[in-house]
């Protein structure tokens, strides 16, 4: 899969993360989106690390479940580690 398709993975595995998964996690539709590409990246990585299977090809159903995973953990980690920054004003 070229890095055009990468991209386009990774920003449809946003977007359906951040319906599964809807918060307030800061940062818009634009964060939750790259956050999305790294999902995908890092699903890829746990797919072929755990189960032996990895990002083959597009219009695979293993591929986009294993990027909606990944964008789900990446969205998770992002909003504990923001949540804590929120709302916080300094004197």
């Amino acid at each position: 899969m070229g890095i055009i398709g990468w991209i386009v993975l990774g920003l449809v595995a946003g977007a359906i993360a951040k319906l599964i998964l809807p918060g307030k996690q800061g940062g818009g539709w634009i964060i939750t989106l790259v956050l999305g590409v790294v999902g995908a990246l890092l699903g890829g990585f746990i797919g072929s690390a755990v189960f032996g299977v990895g990002l083959e090809g597009f219009f695979d159903i293993t591929t986009w479940l294993l990027a909606i995973g990944g964008a789900i953990i990446v969205l998770l980690i992002y909003g504990l580690i923001t949540r804590g920054s929120r709302g916080k004003t300094r004197a």
